[in-house]
């Protein structure tokens, strides 16, 4: 972008919050962000609104961002979080050309991690059947969202500690024998599934909608 930047912001239905979703603006050149960060802030002042200090920044990102930093002898390019996704600058495995990987943040993860083994103890003296038709839905609904490419590895992570919680919590139902691991793991596969990718790219997409 070497034009001047034109932001439209919604005015007409008032301010209702003082805070707001957040944004991620791309630019081609750096003069055109350090614009436009200038110019979002004197128009939130406007309104007795500020950017959260800890939150805005500039970051070098994109198909170039890891051969120049390298060049100037600095690290690999930042990476930031967004819709629950970390993205980073990376390389596709057969062509090696540029890709903006996406992987689940740490975060959200643990968040809902936390959240499983919290009903989990809750649902501890429930039938395995009926806890385990419950962690397949919510293992499927959270598949449903993260499951993009290059995010398996986090999938395969999450599905591997979720597996762990059930086994402590049907493990605490008796206090004279433990349960081994091994005589719980068919019914970890049975009920908990293994992930894929749902959400392929957009060429995958449409080969899958009309193959050659």
């Amino acid at each position: 972008m070497t034009r001047e930047c034109h932001v439209r912001f919604c005015e007409s239905a008032g301010v209702r919050s003082p805070r707001a979703t957040h944004l991620v603006v791309g630019f081609q050149h750096e003069t055109d962000a350090c614009r436009f960060l200038d110019r979002m802030r004197d128009r939130l002042e406007e309104y007795s609104l500020t950017l959260h200090p800890e939150k805005t920044r500039l970051i070098e990102f994109g198909r170039y961002a890891a051969r120049d930093r390298k060049l100037r002898g600095e690290g690999k390019p930042s990476t930031f979080n967004f819709l629950g996704f970390t993205h980073y600058c990376g390389q596709r495995h057969k062509t090696g050309t540029f890709a903006v990987w996406r992987i689940t943040a740490k975060t959200r993860m643990a968040a809902k991690l936390k959240a499983i083994k919290g009903e989990l103890h809750r649902r501890m003296h429930d039938r395995p059947a009926k806890t385990g038709a419950w962690l397949r839905s919510v293992v499927v609904g959270y598949y449903r969202y993260h499951a993009v490419p290059g995010n398996l590895g986090q999938l395969s992570t999450f599905r591997q500690r979720v597996n762990r919680l059930w086994y402590q919590a049907l493990a605490r139902r008796s206090q004279r024998a433990r349960k081994r691991w091994e005589t719980l793991v068919p019914i970890f596969e049975r009920w908990i599934p293994r992930p894929h990718v749902l959400h392929p790219y957009p060429d995958a997409r449409f080969y899958a909608t009309h193959p050659s």
